[in-house]
């Protein structure tokens, strides 16, 4: 059996992730490819039902996610991340864990991520309901050199996909 990839695709809260996964999925899935998306805010509620968004808890709830991202690609099944994951040291970790990573940048401007903001974690970060929020609270560090940046506030999901794909069949792992 072959192992599946994973494409972590990282970016500041509300920089377009989730639609990036969504047109990517689509378009892995109109390829014959089935994918699983790995989504943080879902899965945070199952690894830590109350999260601090401390360091710590981060810590571990970016280990565990990466260690699901494993076994899922080393029993074939190919896994898409839509995380913010803040600090390089979470991405680099599941780069070093999953032998078929790629790491998508969705770039954004903050002023852009605010505007949007379509769960309102800025503003309950401002107003200091939500503590530690990427880009307001604590830093958000972008990849030294992803394989893909996407630029979040003008490109469109679809034509993010369609390179995020071509970088897979690139890379061989579609």
């Amino acid at each position: 059996m072959e192992a599946g990839f994973a494409v972590w695709i990282t970016g500041l809260p509300a920089s377009g992730k989730s639609t990036v996964a969504t047109a990517l999925r689509k378009e892995l899935a109109s390829l014959g490819e089935n994918v699983a998306v790995l989504e943080s805010d879902a899965l945070r509620k199952v690894f830590t039902p109350h999260p601090r968004y401390d360091d710590e808890e981060r810590d571990v709830f970016y280990g565990a996610l990466a260690h699901v991202g494993r076994l899922l690609t080393e029993h074939g099944v190919s896994v898409i991340f839509d995380a913010t994951a803040n600090r390089r040291a979470y991405r680099d970790r599941a780069r070093r864990e999953i032998a078929r990573f790629l790491e998508v940048f969705i770039d954004c401007p903050l002023a852009v991520c605010i505007a949007r903001d379509p769960k309102g974690i800025y503003r309950r970060g401002r107003e200091g309901s939500a503590t530690g929020v990427p880009g307001i609270q604590v830093d958000y560090e972008p990849p030294p050199s992803p394989d893909v940046v996407v630029r979040g506030e003008a490109e469109t999901p679809a034509s993010a996909a369609h390179r995020i794909v071509g970088k897979l069949i690139e890379k061989g792992y579609v």
